[in-house]
């Protein structure tokens, strides 16, 4: 099968809003592709580098950090308005809540048609199983976290061939009920697909799929949004209380897959399930320096305990994963080892499984052609003799080595470090003012003055 035409571009969900930002480089410091700069004492981001990972978001102590959505009322422009929903929104709710009154809570709020996206992970899995049968490259990492995928793209290039090309439950539950409502006889025109995302990077590529040409799925409605409003509809008794979900296919393994080890556990030879972006760095460094051993599979995930620690995750992530164990656990019961029920219909969305070539996007790579990268090379390492090494920020990049890349690639100056702007003072190669100019396109003019108002200060009319 040819590899399919695909987005060349990334699209971003997360955004530094200026008016709210202070440039404390919290963000800059946490983000794990140096995709963040501080100039005129505003963050900002690299596109080519971001992965959408929301390590920024979580660090901005003042929320400057945004996350877009699609408006909800884009739903009202569609006969069948469909809401795809991830098994961690359930989890959030208290056990005491059942899954019905979350449903009927989202047919109040506009939508036609609820439906699990974990409904397909029978299907992904035997994708797993066939890709495996058809290549030697070993550990094949999972396609689940497109912030993971990103990741690999952009810092660990080496590694793109090591993704399993296999469509995740989102992608494949969508095209199901895509297919399932245009057999009712709705057509696909009036036919809105939306899902109920818990973090940034599942909007980035819902936007921009990599591997893909476009995704089918019409919108994206945070989940912090929708779980405020689920939780006002829950409030008043809903005259659709109790009606049933529809196409309710739900399993055990389906309930536990967006949480740590819910990928990894059917793997019958060594598998590791890894959470947390720094964990997940680490891991990815080992298996591109060949330290990891005989390990068949890698479930990595960006956030701490997965879907569950998403950045649009309203409720507590420990307690969330243990309602789902417990849902699993009550499924497993319930379902005496019968067959899945979409196994059978619409098998043309096994025959769409696979994703297009996975392109490496190399952060790196100081220049295209490979002379004037090796020069290029060369002259940071000759910055990296002179820069201190501190890493301390505050030159407005996160550390020494991207300062002096920088500074090859025509962005920074070899004075933007504070250590050598004072060198260079000293030896009268810098004036004064020309060095609180410097100082001032990073941190803003204004940052140097006398505030009380900012951070930590104390108003005591000095």
């Amino acid at each position: 099968m040819p590899d399919k035409k695909l987005h060349t571009e990334f699209h971003h969900a997360l955004k530094v809003n200026e008016a709210d930002c202070i440039g404390c480089t919290h963000c800059m410091t946490v983000c794990p592709t140096r995709a963040i700069r501080v100039r005129n004492g505003k963050a900002r981001i690299i596109a080519n580098r971001c992965v959408d990972c929301g390590e920024c978001y979580k660090a901005c102590p003042v929320s400057a950090i945004e996350v877009e959505q699609d408006d909800l009322q884009m739903i009202f422009r569609f006969e069948a308005r469909v809401i795809l929903i991830p098994s961690i929104l359930i989890g959030q709710f208290s056990h005491k809540i059942p899954a019905s009154s979350i449903y009927s809570a989202l047919r109040e709020i506009g939508f036609t048609h609820v439906f699990q996206v974990e409904n397909t992970v029978d299907m992904v899995l035997d994708a797993y199983s066939e890709y495996r049968q058809k290549t030697e490259i070993r550990p094949l990492i999972s396609s689940f976290c497109p912030a993971i995928v990103r990741l690999i793209q952009v810092r660990f290039p080496s590694l793109a061939d090591n993704i399993i090309r296999v469509n995740p439950p989102i992608d494949m539950s969508a095209l199901y009920y895509l297919e399932q409502l245009k057999a009712s006889g709705i057509p696909g025109k009036n036919i809105g697909l939306f899902y109920a995302t818990p973090c940034a990077a599942k909007i980035a590529a819902i936007k921009s799929p990599v591997g893909d040409t476009r995704s089918i799925i019409t919108g994206v409605i945070n989940m912090d949004f929708l779980y405020n409003k689920i939780q006002k509809y829950l409030q008043t008794p809903s005259p659709n209380a109790g009606m049933p979900v529809t196409d309710d296919l739900l399993n055990s393994r389906g309930v536990l897959w967006s949480l740590t080890h819910g990928e990894a556990v059917h793997c019958e030879k060594r598998a590791l399930a890894v959470d947390g972006i720094r964990n997940v760095t680490e891991i990815l460094e080992n298996v591109e320096n060949d330290k990891l051993g005989s390990v068949e599979f890698l479930e990595l995930r960006a956030c701490d305990e997965s879907c569950a620690g998403g950045i649009l995750m309203t409720g507590n992530r420990f307690l969330t994963v243990e309602r789902l164990k417990k849902l699993s656990a009550e499924h497993a019961r319930e379902e005496k080892d019968q067959p899945n029920k979409l196994t059978d219909r619409f098998i043309n969305i096994r025959e769409n499984s696979t994703l297009g070539c996975i392109e490496p996007r190399n952060i790196e790579k100081l220049d295209e052609d490979m002379s004037v990268a090796m020069k290029k090379m060369a002259r940071k390492r000759r910055m990296m003799c002179f820069l201190p090494g501190f890493d301390c920020g505050a030159c407005g990049a996160p550390d020494c080595q991207t300062l002096a890349e920088d500074i090859v690639q025509g962005r920074a100056q070899i004075s933007h470090c504070v250590f050598l702007q004072q060198q260079l003072v000293n030896q009268n190669l810098l004036s004064h003012e020309k060095a609180f100019k410097i100082t001032g396109e990073i941190w803003g003019s204004e940052r140097l003055e006398k505030n009380c108002n900012k951070i930590g200060a104390e108003d005591e009319n000095y």
